[in-house]
């Protein structure tokens, strides 16, 4: 340390005064003791046990069938309760679109979340009302599934006070809405992870075996924020289910040219993660496999990273048509739509008839229209009242 001090007083502390000169240079000097002693710990038993920890390998929980659904303890309730809330998020998504392309009434950027209504249902559905979810940029969905209703949903998108961000987020950030659990919503790719991390710490702090779930794309796996936050979950053991939506393409970059791992799920092994596979088409799937992931939670055993493989109907954005895809490709996934799916199965298990899927449709269009009309009825926010906002009060 003595050799090094000369230098760190020359390059570090040449403005201060000599008391917080020397302040300063004991504050690193204790940082430097404390970094060498930590070293060398990690090189002694810690670090062996650490070594020690198994690594599972990625579970896999393909569509389910009919069939099995009895097995799994899925009552019509519940099954009708997630093709109500893909419904909910399918139409509403389509009127956000025509709002955008035919009648022009909302600007902006927006991400819709069609095709990938059962990863939000599915998961969501596993959730307690209490429970905690963040999400993205993309969140119209999973804002629906934890039931935010439509109406400041909507009001959001047309910029309204009513909105769920009073009209100031739009819909990269509608999905905030604490009052049902949705405690944000991050339009940077991946942030929602480390976020995520630290609402999980807080309420493993708080000892009531609630639990966080945070959704991303495949695309934020490659940011630095979600290798340093499921790091930290992960040493931590915080109740966080990681939510990979993985619909193949980050913006038009398809993940099987950004993502160097086998799977995006297989990235969990490298932090001693616990990871599910699930299909992302079928909510029934991923349900059971989100069921899994908080029941472990809840139990102390630590977080999930779960991979859901699913597909956008359209392109990355309200905007953007997606022509860099396959037509091949596309009309293969449009063969496993979700809704369609789910109903297909339901018929086949003699747990719906058609007039229920008849009378979802009726009332969730009810309730799509009525959101628009209360959109356009409700006023902007003041200019005098934007000040308000800026700053936590």
């Amino acid at each position: 340390m003595a050799i090094l001090w000369p230098q760190a007083r020359r390059s570090v502390l040449p403005s201060l005064n000599s008391r917080l000169a020397q302040f300063a240079v004991l504050t690193w000097l204790v940082s430097m003791s404390a970094m060498s002693k930590a070293a060398r710990l990690l090189s002694t038993s810690e670090h062996a046990n650490c070594g020690s920890r198994k690594m599972s390998a990625t579970k896999s929980i393909q569509t389910v069938s009919h069939m099995d659904y009895a097995k799994h303890g899925l009552t019509k309730d519940i099954l009708l309760s997630m093709l109500r809330k893909m419904i909910e998020i399918r139409r509403f998504e389509e009127r956000v679109e025509r709002l955008f392309l035919q009648e022009g009434a909302l600007i902006g950027p927006s991400h819709l979340y069609l095709g990938e209504e059962a990863v939000a249902a599915g998961a969501v559905g596993a959730l307690n009302d209490d429970d905690l979810i963040t999400s993205t940029y993309r969140g119209h969905g999973h804002a629906i599934a934890k039931g935010v209703p439509m109406k400041p949903l909507m009001a959001e998108l047309f910029g309204k006070s009513t909105g769920t961000c009073k009209g100031l987020g739009g819909s990269m950030h509608v999905a905030i809405y604490p009052e049902k659990g949705s405690v944000y919503a991050t339009a940077i790719v991946g942030s929602g992870v480390p976020i995520a991390t630290g609402v999980g710490l807080a309420l493993q702090r708080e000892g009531k075996r609630r639990v966080a779930m945070t959704f991303f794309g495949d695309g934020a796996t490659n940011t630095g924020a979600f290798h340093e936050g499921i790091n930290l979950a992960s040493v931590w053991k915080v109740p966080v289910i990681f939510v990979c939506e993985n619909n193949m393409y980050a913006m038009s970059t398809r993940a099987d040219y950004a993502v160097a791992a086998e799977s995006v799920a297989a990235r969990a092994q490298a932090y001693k993660m616990r990871s599910i596979a699930a299909d992302g088409n079928d909510p029934v799937s991923v349900y059971l496999a989100a069921k899994e992931a908080i029941e472990a939670a809840r139990n102390g055993q630590g977080p999930t990273l779960l991979e859901c493989m699913t597909y956008k109907l359209h392109g990355h954005g309200v905007y953007d048509k997606g022509d860099y895809r396959p037509k091949e490709e596309i009309e293969a996934w449009l063969k496993r739509d979700p809704i369609n799916g789910l109903e297909a199965r339901l018929l086949k298990a003699n747990m719906s008839t058609q007039s229920d899927f008849d009378r979802i449709e009726k009332e969730v269009a009810a309730e799509v229209e009525e959101s628009v009309t209360f959109a356009k009825a409700s006023p902007v926010l003041p200019f005098d009242e934007l000040a308000k906002y800026v700053y936590v009060r």
